[in-house]
């Protein structure tokens, strides 16, 4: 039983919540700890449109533009603030772990602070600043609680994040989340395979393993095979159809990872392989613990045990001391690797980090040369790559909401195996629509690839309807809303506006 008697239980109509979330996958993962937190404690979903009683930033610190957008999206709520003085503004995650108290400096109508390592703290924060009339910064230096154990509400019936591990013991010189997330923490493999395990009995029938660095997993317990094991027991999971994760470190990345990848029926052959850099120079100023040659040797393996391999990466331009040289280096691996999809960005001078007191800190005019000379080598590889995938016939996922001209092309979306999104018709040979619903299963014949997704506008050749694709329905006309403990959960999805593929990717 609580001690507080929170707003959200005393008064006749219960106070609304909205999350924002902003940056990576792991941010995504602990939105939905923060939502299942509120709901655990009474609040609600505030429906789409309108002004929640309590809105929460989780924010990423991993770009420079991180910390306007915050602060433009605290400005923006300032004036609704002094309209409703009982709404509450609360702000946590990297940017909330940096700048502590700054935030209420800056913008002293925020209620709440609160770090990576509490966020379990925020209802009782809420209050707290509700009852005292004054804000409340909490900021931990080291983990309270692993986010996996908390209440959650889970943003997808059909597909979940599983985090691993949280923290970084790398040192790269160019990354802040090691500062703001900690050193490297990991899960027992039981605790994680019994929630996957849960998640697989609610429908789910498919999994991302998240952490900072996925495949240094099991270094706090002395196991260097864990991530491994941990991939080959998945297959053990009856229903568990298909295993993700993301994102490994190419200096740790050993040959029993790409081994269990192969052998492991359940285990997807997508691989995010962050690059950063093809310089020597720049990856040993980055002390990014590998060169070249290491990284070209990883996916040469990588492509001999799964030819049919979706390769993506992360890619920084405009380090510090970086030469056309460099950049023409980065430029080759870029050629040679031929990534499926490529994160690419800018480097970002982030305060507290050794590359921000580098020296040959590049013109931004350089930097964005070499970016869009960049994107566009990237998005002709990825373009023609994909072309080659006309008149194969693909097994796909059915999502929810991954197609923005969806409705306007009256296409559905889904992913394929390797995680390429691809648009499809929902029709039969006879040209008669058929229903499908998210988490179902299509398989389909792509008819045309373009730079970033595929598109199948033929027939839907075989439609196998599955206990995820029933979670889902089920969820849409279940009234009830329910939070549960690695649950897929029901309701208003956070707002959600990615900036990198895993935390500490591009950083």
């Amino acid at each position: 039983m609580s001690l507080i008697e929170t707003p959200a239980q005393s008064e006749a109509a219960p106070r609304t919540y909205e999350v924002r979330t902003y940056g990576c996958q792991m941010n995504v993962h602990d939105s939905e700890r923060l939502s299942g937190l509120l709901e655990d404690a009474g609040y609600v979903s505030a429906p789409k449109g309108d002004l929640a009683d309590v809105v929460v930033f989780n924010t990423c610190a991993v770009r420079e533009n991180a910390d306007n957008k915050l602060y433009g999206n605290l400005g923006h709520l300032a004036p609704q603030k002094a309209k409703r003085p009982s709404m509450q503004i609360a702000v946590g995650g990297c940017l909330a772990q940096k700048d502590k108290d700054t935030i209420t400096k800056k913008a002293p109508w925020v209620d709440v602070v609160f770090g990576t390592h509490n966020i379990g703290s925020l209802p009782v924060l809420l209050e707290r600043a509700r009852v005292n009339q004054e804000a409340q910064v909490e900021i931990l230096e080291s983990l309270e609680v692993f986010p996996s154990t908390l209440p959650t509400k889970r943003e997808s019936a059909y597909a979940a994040w599983v985090s691993i591990s949280v923290g970084c013991n790398n040192t790269c010189t160019f990354c802040i989340v090691p500062a703001l997330r900690g050193k490297e923490k990991d899960r027992r493999p039981g605790e994680i395979l019994a929630e996957i395990e849960a998640l697989v009995a609610e429908g789910v029938t498919e999994i991302t393993l998240l952490g900072q660095n996925v495949n240094t997993y099991g270094v706090e317990f002395g196991d260097k095979l864990a991530f491994g094991k941990l991939l080959r027991a998945c297959a053990e999971i009856e229903g568990l159809e298909r295993v993700r994760f993301t994102s490994p470190h190419p200096a740790a990345f050993t040959d029993d990872v790409i081994a269990a990848m192969a052998e492991t029926p359940n285990v997807m052959h997508q691989l995010h392989m962050p690059l950063q850099s093809g310089s020597d120079k720049v990856l040993k100023d980055m002390r990014r613990s590998y060169r070249q040659d290491r990284y070209l040797g990883i996916i040469d393996r990588v492509r001999e045990a799964m030819p049919d391999a979706a390769l993506s990466t992360d890619i920084i331009v405009g380090f510090p001391g970086e030469t056309e040289a460099d950049f023409q280096a980065t430029m080759d691996v870029v050629r040679q690797v031929r990534f499926a999809q490529a994160f690419t960005f800018q480097y970002s001078k982030r305060p507290g980090t050794p590359a921000a007191d580098l020296p040959e800190q590049l013109p931004k005019e350089v930097v964005q040369d070499r970016y869009e000379r960049l994107v566009e080598l990237v998005n002709q590889i990825s373009w023609e790559e994909n072309r080659k995938l006309e008149g194969v016939t693909v097994e796909l996922m059915v999502a929810e909401g991954e197609g923005r001209k969806d409705e306007a092309t009256r296409r559905l979306s889904g992913r394929a195996p390797d995680n390429r999104l691809v648009h499809f018709t929902p029709i039969d040979a006879q040209g008669n629509e058929i229903e499908v619903r998210p988490g179902d299963m299509v398989s389909v014949t792509i008819t045309y690839g373009a730079p970033h997704h595929l598109v199948a506008d033929g027939a839907v050749s075989a439609v196998r309807r599955t206990r995820a694709g029933d979670a889902w329905e089920a969820r849409t006309k279940e009234p009830k809303r329910t939070v549960g403990l690695g649950m897929p959960g029901v309701g208003q999805p956070p707002v959600t506006e990615p900036e990198a593929p895993a935390c500490g990717s591009p950083a």
